[in-house]
Formats: structure tokens, sequence, C-alpha cells
């Protein structure tokens, strides 16, 4: 059995928006054959016309990863300047009307419209998805298996979504409880190798309910198109960095535990049901609340929990060249995720004698801001 290889590959997806008014704005005519003359097949609709996506190539390192989210997020940027537009990286738009907003022409969006019905109209959601590149099938589903512990950390990392329709929802994902009405979704199960995945998998494929495994939309899945175990669980960053930072703990973490398993040990594959909690706790409370721990059976801070992730894998982002990415992870502790930071603004903004859509506009203009650290002017 070769070694994985750990390569890297990040998806984002982002809503395109009005540099003035702050709404939602649909992809102009032209915009997404102009972002592919530079970009080839690393930018692609999605479901909802505000919606746009772009993907890395196989990176090697995460060094690799942040210069091609650089070129991506730059060149949606610019062309998107050029209309008037502008694109933000927040997985829902903190007061945009779902009603109004429609969805994209295509075979594909048009049956999945179809088959999810109401369910489907809602998916004004964006997300960052990263995938680690493991050739051996049977491994990616033992590593899956044991992966499933840490989903709720990186939720809770990168809560982005704290507002729906111009309320406070009081999560810092709402993004979840949108996505999570759809069929397919949430934790992934227990498998004990690649063949009981393909088996399950197939049953849906030969009773013609999906037409592949691309309609399996768990937090954690092995990807249908390429060798990689693709973490979904992550709702879109505004910073590049913090993006980095959560694909870097990805990539560590899959390293870590096929180290441990080089070495005849492995994670403790806890109850669904529990993991399951501590996936609703970092859904609800983000970087200010707490995780079980579930072997010594209590409530950890965030900020311990992430030093936790750290020791567990400085070893590994040694090995991936990644260790001031993986350690930028305490900056977003210590300064808040997305969601903790568009509050901030929300009530700075209020109490300086805004209005509430004043106030929302104001968490709109700092998610532009906040879009293009990182990128050359």
């Amino acid at each position: 059995m070769d070694d994985p290889a750990f390569t890297l590959g990040i998806e984002e997806e982002y809503i395109l928006v009005d540099l003035k008014s702050f709404e939602p704005a649909n992809v102009p005519p032209g915009m997404l054959d102009a972002c592919k003359e530079r970009l080839g097949g690393r930018v692609s609709p999605e479901f909802k016309t505000c919606q746009i996506e772009v993907g890395t190539g196989i990176c090697a390192t995460i060094a690799d990863a942040r210069a091609e989210l650089i070129e991506l997020r730059t060149c949606i940027r610019d062309i998107a300047g050029e209309s008037g537009l502008t694109p933000i990286a927040t997985s829902c738009h903190p007061f945009a009307d779902w009603k109004q907003i429609g969805q994209s022409d295509g075979d594909r969006y048009t049956d999945l419209a179809d088959a999810m019905g109401h369910v489907a109209r809602r998916m004004v959601t964006c997300g960052c998805h990263v995938h680690v590149g493991i050739g051996d099938d049977d491994m990616r589903i033992d590593l899956m298996n044991q992966f499933a512990y840490f989903l709720p950390h990186l939720l809770a990392l990168s809560g982005s979504s704290p507002y729906w329709e111009g309320v406070d929802t009081g999560l810092a994902s709402y993004r979840l409880s949108v996505f999570d009405n759809m069929p397919r979704s949430g934790l992934p199960p227990k498998f004990t190798d690649w063949s009981e995945y393909q088996r399950s998998v197939d049953v849906l494929i030969e009773t013609e309910i999906i037409e592949d495994a691309s309609k399996i939309w768990w937090d954690l899945r092995p990807s249908s198109r390429f060798p990689t175990l693709e973490a979904r669980i992550c709702d879109v960053m505004p910073r590049m960095e913090d993006a980095l930072s959560l694909a870097a703990a990805c990539q560590a973490l899959m390293r870590m535990l096929w180290r441990l398993k080089k070495r005849n040990q492995r994670w403790r594959i806890y109850d669904r049901f529990l993991v399951g909690e501590n996936r609703w706790r970092a859904q609800r409370y983000g970087t200010s609340g707490t995780l079980i721990d579930l072997g010594q059976r209590a409530l950890l801070p965030i900020s311990d929990a992430v030093e936790e992730l750290i020791d567990l894998t400085s070893e590994d982002a040694s090995a991936l060249v990644s260790g001031p990415e993986l350690a930028h992870l305490r900056d977003i502790v210590l300064g808040g995720a997305s969601s903790d930071r568009q509050r901030a603004v929300f009530r700075a903004t209020r109490d300086a004698g805004a209005t509430e859509d004043e106030a929302l506009r104001s968490v709109v203009e700092s998610l532009i801001s906040e879009f293009s650290q990182g990128l050359p002017r």
C-alpha cells in the first residue's frame, strides 16, 4: 500500500453583491466566460443565480493552495468589479430574501430543484470544501470513520452565517440549519470498509434515486470525482488566511490519523449521537462555546480543544510544511470567527446611531473588505 499523497484541493462558493446596495446580484452575462478565460475549469456557476464557485487544482502544499486562492479570489473580484459587483465569502447573506433569488439555468439544477422541492429553494448558502488526497479506497473509509470526531472543531472555527433574512439567528452557522433539510446530509455513517460503502451507494444508484455519489452531501465524504476525502462541514470564510488555516488542519489531521494507523494505533470512533451533540454545539456557539471531550467526559472551551488539535498534529504540520497555517487556528479563536466579527460590526454600528438596516449593510461592507485581505489591490 502506497503512502497517501495528502495533496490539497480547496473549493469556495461566493455570493455576488451590488457595490452600492450590497444586495445579492445575479452573475452578469459574460462574467463566467471572462473568468473561465483566465481560470479555465477552476470556476463554475452554482445553484443560485447570485453564486459562483471556484476550486483550486491539485496542490502539493498549503503554499501552492495559497497561490491559487489568491489568483482565484483576485480574478473573481476584479471581473465582478467591471459590472459594479463584488464577491463576499460568507455562508448566508446577512439580509437577503431567499425568495427573491433565482435558480441558475441547467439540467443539473433543474433536476435538483425537482427532486428537493421547496427545500432546494432556500439553498442560498455557501460552503468551503477541502479535499485531501488519499489513494487507497479502504484507507479513505477508515480515516473518514475516525476524522468525524474533529468535524465539530472545524465548524466552530469556520462559522460565518449568524444572520438570515436580516435576523440574528443566535447561531454561528445557520447555513447548516438550511442544508440539513437536504437528504443524505449531516455526519457520515460508519462503514466497515470501501465495499460496504460502495454497496450502500449502489442501492441508491440502482434504484435511480441518485445518478452517482456526488448526490451524497455528508459533512465528510469520499469524493465521487477524485481519490480524496472531502471535508464539507466548513462555512465559507471571508478571510483567505482563515480558509487556508482550516485546510491545513484538515490535511494535518488526515496525516495524523494515517500516522497512528502505521503504528498500529487509531483514534477511537465515538457514537455519532455524541459527535452530533458536539456538531450542534459548534453550530450554535462557534468559538465562544465548548465541546465535549468524549474521552474525558468533560466540557472543554474551544481554545483548549484547538490547542489539543494543534498538539496532536504538530508533527504532521511540520512534515507538510504548514506549521504557521495550523498555528493560525489560535488567532481565529482569539479574534473570533466570522460570525463573531459580523455581530461586533452590527453592534458597533447600532451603538453609533444607525438603523438595523444600516447596520446590516455595514456587516456586508465588512465582508467585502475581508474578502480582499491578502490579495493584490
